[in-house]
């Protein structure tokens, strides 16, 4: 008798957990929604069924361009950016993703709404680098790094690419501009 009711219990729990669907806006290292790291650029029609995928044309793979591919909701809102490992190739797995909506959540809970102040409350900063117009800042618990836009910096460090930025440079409150996950 107790080996049943165990036996119903384990399996009422494995039936119950199946159920569950994936987040669409779950940014893990390994996936974001039903988007992985090993989805081929073929595959997106099929994952974002509902949304709508623009996709390079083809002819544009001498231009020089990234031939990224932009993913919009019906509605019109931009969704996210892609960019294949390889130009125009069916088959090549997407290299890096622009986050644009701010409902996509990390695993803790940062989105493109977030402030430095969230970063560095969730995540171990291991280095911060100074770009033309952000600063991109890295973290030890995710294959995503953060952008934030060097408006937000001091003043000393809005046009020196060369200077370097420490996490005492940037302000608590300073925004994300946008956040990238890269495979």
């Amino acid at each position: 008798m107790k080996k049943t009711i165990v036996t119903l219990g384990l399996l009422a729990v494995l039936v119950t957990s199946c159920n569950k669907a994936a987040d669409p806006y779950l940014v893990q290292n390994q996936n974001i929604g039903l988007l992985t790291d090993s989805t081929q650029v073929k595959d997106l029609k099929t994952i974002f069924i509902n949304d709508s995928v623009i996709s390079p044309i083809a002819g544009d793979e001498f231009t020089g361009a990234l031939n990224t591919i932009e993913i919009y909701e019906k509605g019109g809102k931009h969704l996210l950016s892609l960019t294949p490992k390889q130009a125009l190739d069916s088959t090549a797995t997407i290299a890096s993703i622009k986050i644009k909506d701010s409902r996509f959540k990390t695993d803790k809970g940062i989105t493109s709404n977030s402030t430095f102040g969230d970063i560095k409350a969730k995540y171990t900063i291991t280095s911060i680098q100074n770009s033309f117009k952000s600063a991109s800042v890295f973290v030890k618990e995710s294959d995503a790094f953060f952008l934030i836009d060097k408006n937000e910096l001091p003043s000393e460090f809005r046009f020196d690419m060369t200077k370097k930025i420490e996490e005492a440079n940037i302000p608590e409150t300073a925004k994300i501009k946008h956040f990238i996950l890269g495979w």
